[in-house]
């Protein structure tokens, strides 16, 4: 059963802190370096204070870099740079974008979800490791706060849920800023509407960004639990969409083989435009990039069994080499990793959708790491969720 609640969210106060354009970032785990200097840079009371610090995150630091965020936030709280909602509330969200040529509007709420061991009502579709949730679980046990939303979409379509949304959304947002990739985030303050919690209760949930989040929401429950009993920690910050009327963009994440061999297949063609015009998720047909005698060579093959592609590409050509690749959303970059020989061969897949990932999730498996990449993303610091506000706390 999902239960989802309202909860009292901290915002920035613009009169502070200026546009939302220059406080909010991409989740975490989407940040470079570069951009994590370009956020640093762009004003004292940038998110990326909080999130990955001057320091960054998941590198192995000490937990100063912890502590460091957990005293910005408090002295953002205190100083009225954040502020608290009047009381426990639902946030509509709507990002609007465009993608290939079409406008399109993608809307959910943010909430308070309360947290199920893997397998209930609350699924996930990738594989998770270690060193990621174990940094998470150390900054939150600094800040006492979900900083960014988990994405989960359910099957849908639920009538009430967008009903409520179609209400709740024609006023001036609360929040909103545009993105880097020119994408509109809005978002809203409403009141707690019963009828909307009840209609997703029957729901299942599937993360589609924010597995490590999830996972480490977990443990911390459990570490609050044994301690202190039920509490906040029980329940973690989410945006929920109706993958039925939404029809998330799901695209795909690429595969940069850093070292190892490399046996091209299949057959060859113009450039990287072409493959990526002909990867097809149906049909199991992947992309790939290796130099040849020292020239880059672009290929595209197909491989055998049942869709999503990338989970075929692993079962058949990247079996062993898993430890040896890295991950971008970015087609040019892994191919220009090759060229600069920083690699040995890139692999380009199709986007895919949130059906097809379900029905991955209901033959009781998971797509590797790194498999999809759910888009938009929402953004980090229009709404944040300090447990010290939302029942008790140590």
């Amino acid at each position: 059963m999902s239960r989802i609640s309202p909860f009292v969210g901290l915002s920035f106060d613009r009169s502070i802190v200026g546009s939302y354009d220059l406080v909010t970032t991409p989740p975490y785990d989407v940040i470079s370096d570069a951009a994590r200097r370009h956020f640093l840079d762009a004003s004292p009371y940038n998110v990326i204070r909080l999130v990955l610090g001057p320091n960054g995150a998941g590198d192995g630091g000490a937990d100063d870099k912890y502590r460091q965020a957990a005293h910005q936030l408090d002295a953002w709280r205190a100083t009225g740079a954040l502020v608290p909602t009047d009381a426990p509330s639902f946030f509509p969200y709507e990002m609007r974008f465009s993608l290939h040529g079409r406008r399109r509007t993608m809307r959910g709420l943010v909430g308070a979800v309360e947290l199920e061991d893997w397998g209930g009502s609350i699924v996930p579709h990738e594989q998770t490791i270690p060193g990621p949730i174990e940094d998470r679980l150390r900054l939150m046990r600094a800040v006492r706060t979900n900083l960014s939303s988990i994405h989960a979409v359910f099957r849908g379509p639920s009538e009430p849920f967008a009903s409520f949304l179609d209400r709740e959304t024609t006023s001036e947002p609360a929040a909103f800023t545009t993105d880097e990739a020119g994408v509109e985030h809005r978002l809203w303050v409403s009141e707690p509407n019963p009828e909307v919690a009840t209609s997703l209760e029957p729901e299942s949930l599937m993360i589609a960004d924010g597995h490590h989040r999830y996972s480490m929401a977990l443990r911390y429950r459990d570490e609050m639990r044994a301690s202190h009993g039920a509490g906040p920690w029980d329940r973690v910050m989410m945006l929920v969409a109706d993958a039925a009327v939404q029809e998330p963009p799901v695209l795909p994440f690429h595969r940069i083989q850093t070292s190892g061999p490399f046996e091209p297949v299949g057959t060859r063609v113009r450039d990287l435009a072409e493959i990526l015009e002909t990867v097809s998720d149906e049909r199991l047909v992947y992309g790939s990039m290796s130099l040849e005698d020292g020239i880059p060579v672009h290929r595209v093959a197909e491989l055998s069994g049942t869709p999503p592609a990338v989970s075929a590409l692993h079962e058949q050509v990247l079996r062993s080499a898993d430890e040896k690749v890295r991950y971008t959303p970015d087609a040019v970059e892994a191919d220009d990793a090759v060229r600069a020989r920083e690699a040995v061969a890139a692999y380009f897949l199709p986007p895919t959708d949130a059906t097809r990932i379900r029905d991955v999730i209901d033959r009781g498996e998971r797509l590797p790491q790194k498999s999809t990449f759910f888009w938009p993303k929402p953004r980090t610091g229009l709404v944040m969720r300090p447990l010290d506000l939302d029942g008790p706390t140590a």
